[in-house]
């Protein structure tokens, strides 16, 4: 919900955990950087935070002595336009301060997830900050009772104009708000409720610890020997994961059936009759559209994965592999450590064959401190891009161990953090992105790196892997994510029903990943459960189709560009500039695209079977 967003930080777009750390190695470089969070505040007991907390609590008092209870009489004044615009201002301004604070203390977080001080900071602040913005709580709830035709005359002039797209978005709320009583609840206990869950979620996944051949390892390293040369390394990975999960399985669980049923009361509550509703009106995303999506993809699961596999398969002289194969390296190809200074040339070398002003966004993250690389203990897994708030900049995490699909990352997060920095100046209430949109910047500058490494490429042999690493790239993204997304469903639905077992959602994760990997991959003992450690289905519900949603997009995006790239470059800053101020279908009008055409999901998925032609081809 809209009102809530004073007290919750900007999303993270983050990518689940590939597979990305370990102790650091020579060949990456010495220049590994760490980002600089002075640029938010000096330290955790810095003077400059604690006065932002309580100028943001004075603040908010402030605000809800002024206008609290007057919103009604302000829109029915003949100067409407001026008075709640002025109102909007201040609260935007509010806006930016508290998601600056809570910002900073999740980044603090993130460096060290096992560190007792940054945990406590990281709680403290989120129940600072539920209290100071239980104040202005009541300003988006009152604004929905205004009457739409008052509220419509005051928003179709300035200033107020300004922010019709923001107050649209509130409005779309409405049917699902309830009493300020109730509002003020759900808000003051999200704390102790699913924010606790999820903290509990991030804890423990940090803590885990795996053995494979005597070495104790984290989760990313233990991931990481998924992609490795060896098939035997590969399998005692597997088998390390396996029986940590096992271990925990009691703890993932609980965590899962409880903010399971955490979405449940308060979907009930909020007459949200789909289990996924409340995600698609946040997305700004027409229910329709999904499902079409959905739809085309799973109809296109044997022409894609089932074939893709099939195929790696016959590389490997199998007629199946198994699960911990999925992402193998092909078999003969050199394995080496791409360091870090080469990852940086090759990702703003791509950026700027596109476009100068993109490279010059992203060289900004390097040349700054905006990123987090080297791997460490407790550090937050996978990667992801945090665009903090206007009135400072993005912050970028990776997990860099120098393999080819960490170059991607790095190329996919700074698509997110280029998008962000060309969204800020729309300010702190629509600068953000519905998230399925958020994707196309990412998508895109992975798109453009690949395209440039693959036109680099003569030898047959590197330029086969490197088609077979962005097919299966473009699976995780496109039918691994909208599999996760029909777990995610089954799920939510059963546990209306009761509390599941372990064992009970062991079976829906096996039942969708046979469906979507198709007979050539082999889903042994174990692998049921691997559902545990995806942090999506904990902190963002519903999240995943978002990357299919993106990948499909930028391929129909991409082939536009191959076709017909006059004034696509300007175009497309359009759309990224645009933030969270226009819907979908017109930021893709001026592309030619409609995602609402059930054909333009079809345009998308065809490039990815072009390249497993291509590799077939060349079998």
């Amino acid at each position: 919900m809209a009102n809530s967003r004073v007290f919750h930080p900007a999303p993270s777009f983050a990518r689940a955990p590939a597979g990305a750390a370990a102790d650091a190695d020579p060949a990456l470089g010495a220049d590994l950087p760490e980002w600089d969070l002075s640029h938010l505040y000096p330290g955790m007991e810095s003077d400059a935070f604690k006065a932002d907390l309580e100028r943001g609590a004075a603040e908010a008092k402030a605000f809800a002595e002024a206008y609290r209870g007057k919103l009604a009489a302000l829109a029915a004044g003949s100067d409407a336009s001026e008075t709640l615009h002025a109102a909007v201002l201040r609260y935007e301004a509010l806006d930016d301060l508290l998601g600056r604070i809570v910002s900073y203390a999740g980044l603090i977080y993130a460096g060290d997830t096992t560190d007792p001080a940054r945990a406590k900071f990281y709680g403290d602040a989120q129940d600072r900050l539920t209290a100071i913005s239980t104040d202005v709580l009541f300003f988006t709830l009152e604004l929905n009772r205004i009457d739409d035709a008052v509220l419509d005359a005051a928003a179709a002039r300035p200033p107020l104009a300004h922010y019709r797209p923001w107050l649209e978005d509130i409005r779309r709320e409405k049917p699902h708000q309830l009493s300020d009583e109730l509002e003020q609840l759900f808000h003051e206990k999200s704390v102790t409720g699913a924010g606790a869950w999820n903290r509990l979620f991030d804890e423990t996944m940090s803590a885990l610890r795996f053995t494979v051949d005597g070495e104790t390892l984290t989760l990313e390293p233990t991931l990481n020997k998924l992609q490795d040369a060896d098939g035997a390394v590969r399998r005692k990975a597997a088998e390390a994961l396996a029986a940590t999960f096992k271990d925990n399985l009691r703890t993932f669980s609980l965590i899962t059936n409880t903010l399971a049923k955490d979405k449940e009361i308060s979907d009930r509550w909020r007459k949200f009759g789909d289990v996924a509703e409340s995600r698609h009106l946040a997305n700004r995303v027409e229910p329709e559209v999904v499902e079409a999506l959905v739809a085309a993809v799973r109809e296109a699961y044997p022409r894609l994965s089932h074939r893709y596999y099939k195929l790696k398969a016959k590389w490997f002289g199998r007629d199946a592999l198994d699960y911990w194969d999925r992402n193998a390296p092909l078999p003969e190809v050199e394995q080496r450590t791409i360091p870090w200074s080469e990852a940086r040339d090759t990702v703003l070398s791509a950026y700027g064959t596109f476009s100068p002003k993109m490279a010059d966004v992203a060289a900004r993250f390097f040349d700054e401190r905006w990123i987090d690389a080297p791997t460490r203990p407790g550090k937050a897994p996978g990667a992801f891009a945090h665009p903090t708030v206007p009135s400072a900049h993005p912050y970028v995490l990776v997990n860099y161990l120098g393999k080819p699909r960490d170059v991607m990352t790095l190329a996919h997060e700074l698509g997110h953090g280029v998008h962000q920095v060309l969204a800020a100046p729309n300010g702190a209430l629509m600068a953000p992105t519905p998230l399925t949109l958020a994707e196309t910047a990412s998508v895109f500058g992975e798109m453009l790196t690949f395209r440039s490494l693959l036109a680099s490429t003569t030898d047959p042999l590197a330029r086969k892997a490197m088609l077979a690493g962005k097919v299966e790239d473009m699976i995780n993204t496109v039918v691994r994510q909208i599999a996760f997304y029909g777990f995610e469903r089954k799920l939510h639905l059963r546990r209306r029903e009761g509390e599941l077992t372990a064992e009970d959602i062991g079976a829906l994760w096996m039942e969708i990943q046979s469906e979507s990997l198709g007979p050539a991959i082999r889903l042994g003992p174990g692998y049921e459960t691997f559902w545990a450690y995806i942090p999506h289905f904990i902190h963002s519900p519903f999240y995943v189709y978002a990357y299919a949603f993106g990948d499909c997009l930028v391929n129909s995006l991409y082939g536009v560009y191959e076709q017909a790239s006059d004034g696509f470059v300007e175009r497309y800053f359009a759309l990224l500039s645009a933030g969270g101020t226009k819907h979908h279908s017109e930021l893709l009008a001026p592309f030619g695209l409609d995602a609402r055409d059930p054909a333009f999901w079809s345009i998308g998925l065809s490039l990815i079977e072009k390249m497993i032609d291509e590799l077939e081809a060349g079998n």
